[in-house]
């Protein structure tokens, strides 16, 4: 009693279901006998099934129109506020008449239940919401054209909220069905409207270790969404760059620069910075050599954004981005870069050396490197002919090479082949305060290498020295400015008489006293201070010392300041050696002044005592040194008898830092030279415990014992010269 499909007629005339009539025939045989009609029960001689198309035709047509009647009554259930029963009825006819073949589809599409389905999602019962998800994913199997009519209205947005509930299976079939919807290209592009459907769908995909199916399933749909722009940037912005930088790779120059763009806006953590640079880094070196300026513009960005980062600079170092970015900047070039974008270029040249490489061995051009005499001398007549940001920005390329013991004396030998050290230090006059900056840190790194280049261009320019002297210490701005304009200060050559009087004009000594006293006062072993602050201004405040003889007014602001006991005061800052050295040198260099300074002491015959006795006054009591043999003392004079310099002194006898003990007992032997009492000198040296230490050194054979009973370590060593 059911409707046949496939009619045929046998020999009898009777019409049969194909199907059935071949199983009877076989069965018949099985049986030993020939087949029959199962109706006249008449055997038949021939098995053949002849097709009946007539009656094939006219059941087809009834089939049909009992099929598109049935999926017409179901269109009345296909509503959010149909009972349970009849919309899961419903919902399964559709599912059923979709199979039964191309008219019902037909009639599916055409009745508009597609649509409707997508409206079941909003059902407030689970089963129809599991039903109609079961039914978008059949609709979604075939073309493009039923994945797009499906989508149609909020069924995308919905299927969105499906896969982001608790419930385990509406997400598995909401990712099922997603997963097939998205290979429409216009699916994908109402995914991408969706704020956090992407998101969503790389939680879901990052989840394998809960549902490796689902998660399988949303990892194929982020691949579909990869084929849509908008979609690749979203993805970029929730971590996924690859999309993002295929199309950047195999894109046409405008899908280029709009892919670029976007990676420009994107926050990147560094492990991302990384990939970009591998994978874009010699894409990008190109652009910058090649592309148009539009292009060049965003992917300075994009490098200035990656190359901050030490270990993905290092990849574009790899990707050879270095050579181009020079060619852009090179004074020689005739078609300059528009100021804004060699001012992004150099932020990329100066991130990149940053990056801890060293560039004295990383080739550029052939047998040349960054540090290469005329590479530098192109760059830094850029400097001099270039804006304020962009000599910044070279300023501090410059400065990080200084920094590294590899390349500083390549870029010390460049700068004084090129004569630039005097532009270099008139930027210390500059308004532009990163400028300034940055070529304080860079002239404070060559001093040590070139400082009597820079004083000659301090000798000659006394402005640019009270600039400096105002950054360092009259200026209330970057702290590390003003330690960058002290340290500088303090690697002038120390004997240059000329500085040293400029600086006296300039009221750095004055200033420098002040800062040292104060600093004293609060006891500087403490953190208030850095270390090497202190060390910078005792430096500078140490010059004085070396010109005693010949500036008067050194002497006076060496009374003024007491500067013999406050030196004493900083040789006793244990753990601080580079300021114990400079201390025990300025001692030694005002001691040696003490025997012209000693005074001889006046009233000391009979008769001015007498004299003073008769007016009824006492004799002034005056404390007589026997070494200078006159008046003397640690502030007029300079006596370091006084302020228990010398005990300090001896005791640096015993320092572990060889160039500090070796300072102290060259101001000791100021006591022991020549217009001094020299028998006196050395009691002084014996009751301060100075002697054994010099006599243990010089024995060929010193005892551990012994060297226990007065202190000296193993590591006190001192020079012949003494």
């Amino acid at each position: 009693m059911q409707v046949m499909r496939d009619p045929v007629v046998i020999e009898t005339g009777h019409a049969y279901e194909r199907e059935a009539i071949a199983r009877w025939f076989s069965e018949c045989r099985e049986l030993g006998r020939g087949p029959c009609c199962p109706i006249a029960m008449q055997e038949v001689r021939r098995a053949d099934l002849r097709p009946v198309l007539a009656l094939r035709a006219a059941i087809g047509e009834w089939t049909d129109r009992r099929q598109r009647d049935e999926l017409r009554g179901a269109c009345q259930w296909l509503t959010k506020d149909a009972a349970e029963e009849e919309a899961v009825q419903a919902l399964g006819c559709a599912v059923r008449g979709w199979s039964w073949g191309r008219a019902c589809r037909r009639a599916v599409r055409g009745e508009g239940m597609m649509q409707m389905v997508g409206g079941m999602l909003r059902s407030g019962s689970a089963v129809v919401r599991l039903k109609a998800l079961e039914a978008i994913q059949e609709f979604a199997k075939e073309t493009d054209q039923d994945r797009e009519a499906v989508s149609e209205g909020d069924t995308i947005r919905t299927i969105i909220k499906f896969i982001d509930c608790e419930d385990c299976q509406e997400r598995e079939l909401a990712v099922s069905a997603l997963c097939d919807l998205s290979k429409s290209e216009v699916v994908c592009g109402k995914i991408s409207e969706l704020n956090g459907a992407v998101l969503i769908l790389g939680k879901v995909a990052g989840s394998k270790a809960e549902n490796p199916t689902v998660a399988e399933k949303a990892e194929m749909t982020l691949q579909n969404l990869d084929r849509c722009e908008k979609n690749a940037v979203q993805m970029a912005e929730n971590g996924r760059l690859e999309p993002l930088l295929n199309l950047l790779i195999e894109g046409s120059p405008e899908k280029q620069l709009l892919m670029a763009s976007s990676l420009e806006k994107i926050v990147l953590s560094n492990d991302l910075k990384i990939l970009v640079a591998r994978r874009v880094g010699s894409l990008f070196a190109d652009i910058v050599e090649k592309g148009s300026l539009e292009a060049k513009e965003v992917v300075f960005k994009v490098l200035e954004h990656i190359s901050a980062n030490a270990e993905s600079a290092k990849v574009l170092i790899e990707e050879n981005v270095l050579l181009p970015l020079f060619r852009v900047l090179s004074i020689n070039r005739t078609n300059l870069l528009p100021p804004r974008l060699q001012e992004a270029a150099a932020a990329v040249l100066a991130n990149l050396v940053a990056s801890g490489v060293d560039f004295g061995t990383v080739p550029l051009d052939g047998d040349r490197t960054l540090v290469s005499e005329d590479i530098v001398h192109n760059l830094l007549h850029l400097i001099s002919n270039t804006s304020p940001p962009i000599q910044c920005k070279l300023l501090e390329f410059f400065d990080t090479l200084s920094s590294s013991t590899g390349t500083v004396l390549s870029i010390v030998s460049a700068i004084k082949s090129s004569g630039a050290i005097t532009n270099l230090v008139q930027f210390v006059e500059s308004d532009h305060q990163e400028s300034r900056f940055a070529s304080l840190k860079l002239i404070y790194k060559i001093s040590f290498h070139m400082d009597h280049e820079i004083a000659q261009v301090f000798r000659a320019s006394p402005t640019l020295l009270g600039c400096l002297v105002e950054v360092a210490f009259l200026n209330d701005g970057n702290t590390d400015e003003q330690h960058a304009a002290l340290q500088i200060l303090a690697n002038l050559p120390k004997r240059d008489r000329h500085l040293t009087r400029e600086l006296m004009e300039q009221g750095a000594f004055k200033i420098v006293a002040r800062k040292v006293l104060s600093i004293c006062r609060r006891e500087a072993g403490s953190d208030i201070y850095d270390n090497t602050v202190l060390e910078g201004l005792a430096k500078v405040l140490a010059r004085i010392t070396y010109v005693l003889r010949d500036e008067p007014r050194c002497i006076s602001l060496a009374r003024e300041y007491n500067l013999a006991a406050l030196f004493t005061s900083l040789l006793r800052l244990i753990g601080q050696d580079e300021v114990q050295l400079i201390s025990a040198r300025a001692l030694m260099n005002l001691s040696l002044e003490s025997k012209y300074l000693t005074s001889t002491p006046k009233f000391d015959g009979p008769e001015q005592k007498s004299k003073l006795a008769l007016f009824g006054r006492k004799q002034p009591s005056f404390q007589f040194c026997c070494v200078h043999s006159g008046v003397c003392s640690i502030k007029d004079s300079f006596c370091i008898l006084e302020g228990k310099a010398v005990e300090w002194l001896a005791h640096c006898l015993n320092h572990g830092n060889k160039k500090v003990a070796e300072a102290a007992l060259a101001a000791l032997c100021t006591l022991l030279e020549d217009e001094v009492e020299i028998a006196e000198g050395v009691l002084v040296l014996h009751r301060a415990s100075g002697i054994a230490p010099i006599h243990l050194e010089g024995k060929p054979n010193r005892q551990s014992s012994a060297q226990g009973d007065v202190g000296c370590g193993e590591d006190t060593v001192f020079g012949g010269d003494f």
